[in-house]
């Protein structure tokens, strides 16, 4: 794999969504960023909220897309097509229903499994090659129930779990930004 150059963060705008379990991927670029000392700041023309940190000796760019989780593609392309990052080389951090609070998952392509913020990535950037972190969240048991599950929030026990793996999937960021996405996938899936 390429070294990541970019790392978009999916999650919805605003203080009503903050604490949402979609918004699992905001909660791991947030939590990337203060590690880092790194202040996101809001750029227009990427529709988003963007971030630079230093990591393994390089500088990578953080999104938080402001375009809502159906439209995470729109900011995401733009970002890239203005710094010439190729979609191999961009991490998507996301909230992952098929799997359990307090396991984290890396990967490489994949469907979108019904995840509208992935959905949207694939048709904008013509491909779905991006890197991903998947965040588990849980899953209601009815499919039904799924909306209200992915916008409300987490128990406090829940929370602390997804907490925990946000930690274990830092802990192991340096190996996917240097292009180690093996190394990182049998560290972080061991744990």
């Amino acid at each position: 794999m390429p070294p990541v150059d970019l790392i978009v963060g999916l999650g919805n705008p605003g203080p009503q969504y903050e604490l949402t379990r979609h918004n699992a991927g905001f909660w791991f670029v947030d939590a990337l960023a203060r590690r880092e000392g790194a202040h996101f700041r809001h750029e227009g023309k990427f529709q988003g909220e963007v971030a630079k940190v230093r990591l393994d000796g390089r500088e990578i760019w953080l999104l938080k897309p402001m375009t809502y989780m159906n439209r995470s593609g729109q900011a995401t392309a733009a970002l890239a097509r203005f710094y010439k990052i190729p979609p191999e080389a961009i991490l998507i951090a996301h909230d992952e229903l098929d799997l359990p609070p307090g396991q984290a998952r890396l990967k490489q392509g994949g469907g979108h499994g019904g995840h509208n913020g992935l959905r949207d990535l694939v048709v904008q950037l013509g491909t779905n090659t991006f890197q991903r972190l998947r965040l588990g969240i849980g899953h209601p048991g009815d499919a039904k129930q799924v909306t209200g599950y992915v916008l409300g929030k987490p128990p406090v026990a829940d929370r602390e779990l997804i907490e925990r793996a946000l930690d274990q999937a830092l802990d192991v960021l340096p190996l996917v930004a240097a292009g180690e996405l093996q190394k990182a996938m049998n560290r972080l899936h061991s744990g």
